[in-house]
């Protein structure tokens, strides 16, 4: 019998292995962030605002991977949009169908929800989860421009 992935929201106590997982996404970017950034994401997360979301995946009963979405309103629809704005799964159980599955949940939940989109953004030399990404969609075209502020 083979493992499944299940997807499921994620609890406040899955508070250490979130940032676990969160420290290995900064990593792979090589990006720091300050604690109180990381501290605020995870408030946000777990709070009651549906703004901001976040899923994990889990293999015999171990979280493998996070997912978190921020919601929110935008010009071009009277729905909101889903922006998948951080994904990752620990990188040596990666190929199991984690993230595909955690994307997947997030359509399904847009659709049931009644989201205009789910969109995502990735590095353009990240070609292995770029293989996953391509079977939901192309690649829109468009070119982020960005200024810290």
């Amino acid at each position: 019998m083979t493992a499944t992935t299940t997807i499921r929201d994620v609890q406040p106590g899955d508070e250490a292995i979130w940032r676990e997982l969160w420290a290995g996404y900064l990593a792979w970017y090589k990006a720091t962030l300050p604690a109180n950034v990381t501290d605020a994401t995870w408030t946000r997360i777990v709070s009651d605002d549906p703004t901001f979301q976040a899923i994990v995946a889990e293999r015999e009963g171990v979280v493998v991977g996070f997912a978190n979405l921020v919601l929110h309103d935008f010009t071009w629809s009277d729905k909101p949009a889903g922006l998948l704005h951080d994904l990752f799964v620990r990188p040596d159980v990666r190929g199991i169908g984690a993230g595909r599955a955690m994307i997947q949940h997030l359509i399904d939940q847009g659709r049931r929800e009644g989201w205009d989109r789910l969109y995502w953004l990735t590095q353009t030399d990240n070609v292995t989860a770029r293989g996953v990404y391509d079977t939901f969609a192309p690649a829109d075209g468009f070119i982020r421009y960005r200024i810290g502020l």
